[in-house]
């Protein structure tokens, strides 16, 4: 198992349509990759523009194929366009 775990800071005027895009996003990835077990954003109580993306996978090879579906092509890219900073990015292995 793979994890990843982003911690991104939105431009204010972004937020809704990042969270928009980020239950589409959610959404076709739970329908569509069984592989992944996890993914889920939530948004931080005291900071509102604040959101932690959470994704587990079966393997390397589900975060591979998670990277390359044509609806990670058409969404991260707007995503990316709502931040105000750069993401922190962290990976983890399962234990």
């Amino acid at each position: 198992m793979m994890c990843f775990i982003a911690t991104l800071v939105v431009k204010p005027e972004k937020a809704a349509e990042f969270e928009r895009l980020q239950r589409e996003l959610k959404q076709l990835t739970h329908d569509n990759e069984p592989d992944t077990w996890v993914y889920d954003v939530i948004r931080h109580r005291e900071r509102p523009n604040t959101y932690v993306v959470y994704a587990s996978f079966k393997d390397e090879a589900a975060f591979e194929y998670h990277q390359k579906t044509d609806f990670h092509d058409r969404l991260v890219p707007p995503i990316l366009d709502c931040l105000a900073e750069e993401m922190d990015l962290q990976f983890y292995d399962g234990i």
